[in-house]
């Protein structure tokens, strides 16, 4: 079960130093586990694990379709491999390889795909994956998690280190929002109901979240009633909880970091469109690249702030009323 803990205060405990100490612990208690990273060591806290693994913590240097392949035979040997590079390049540029060496061979991989859309905010466009969720939902039977903070990193990565399949982590690096209680646990594909509503329901992922529940804040004071849901397993995604969230408030926006091309307000929708057709808003990256900035001009930019969100909550509830 998971508790919430939210206040808008960022989480203390740096995302790097959890994961260095989850790295550290499943190599020691796995022999089969690996991991490769593609010269981003330093920048998710695996530098210091190579001193103690070295056979096991390998660095491949900055080609991550090579370092795909490798962990491919990896897989192929028994070998759990876990990688990691910034989330544009270990999709985007390794795409065939995780489709053609990994899924379609039936192999397993655990693809850690850091700082994903705005937060690449200095070094812009050319790191900046906005359609990295629309790549991988287009492999069969993937895997795809937004993580929302640091309880959520640790609860994930521990109950799918063991399984087998493709698995694509969506992780911010830098300062992130608490949301949840140390501790709290999450069930994989299922959605998380975290403030009840009964004119709209707002469904985010990952660094959406926080604004989620502060456009619902905000439109509370206008008396509009808002349900707050964390999407976090983008696939496969949680159907029952969609159509439910449809049924009950009848208009659904959807949030993330992400474009709305291929992204959770697609995979939302197909289930909305199918099952129960309600009322719907999508926020998120529209047809555009990435841009240089800083990480609050771009929410800015991109129309990922609370206000933006409440204010496509108050269009979907206008036309809800207005069919009626």
């Amino acid at each position: 079960m998971f508790q919430l803990d939210y206040n808008g205060a960022m989480e203390q405990t740096p995302v790097t130093e959890l994961f260095s100490k989850f790295l550290s612990q499943s190599l020691r208690d796995d022999p089969d586990m690996v991991y490769l990273d593609a010269d981003l060591m330093a920048a998710i806290g695996a530098l210091d694990v190579r001193a103690d693994y070295p056979d096991r913590v390998i660095n491949c240097g900055i080609q991550e379709s090579n370092m795909i392949g490798a962990a491919a035979g990896l897989s192929l040997l028994g070998f759990k491999p876990f990688v990691h590079s910034f989330a544009a390049f270990v999709t985007r540029r390794a795409f065939d390889q995780i489709f053609l060496s990994i899924a379609y061979a039936d192999k397993s991989i655990h693809i850690i795909g850091s700082e994903p859309g705005v937060r690449q905010d200095f070094n812009g466009g050319t790191h900046m994956t906005f359609e990295d969720v629309g790549l991988m939902r287009t492999i069969p039977n993937a895997y795809i998690f937004d993580i929302t903070d640091n309880a959520m990193l640790l609860s994930v990565l521990n109950q799918t280190k063991d399984k087998k399949g493709v698995f694509y982590y969506r992780l911010p690096l830098a300062e992130i929002v608490r949301v949840y209680a140390d501790g709290s646990d999450f069930e994989l594909g299922r959605g998380n109901i975290l403030r009840e509503g009964t004119d709209a329901s707002i469904i985010a992922c990952g660094l959406l979240v926080p604004a989620a529940l502060e456009a619902a804040k905000l439109l509370e004071k206008d008396g509009v009633s808002v349900r707050v849901v964390d999407m976090f397993t983008i696939k496969p995604v949680d159907e029952a909880l969609v159509v439910e969230c449809a049924k009950t408030t009848g208009a659904i926006v959807t949030a993330e970091n992400a474009s709305v091309y291929g992204g959770l307000g697609e995979a939302v929708a197909q289930v909305v469109t199918e099952k129960c057709p309600v009322f719907m808003r999508h926020v998120g990256i529209r047809d555009e690249f990435g841009e240089v900035g800083p990480e609050s001009y771009l929410y800015e930019r991109f129309g990922l702030t609370a206000e933006n969100l409440a204010q496509n909550v108050r269009d979907a509830v206008a036309a809800k009323k207005g069919a009626k």
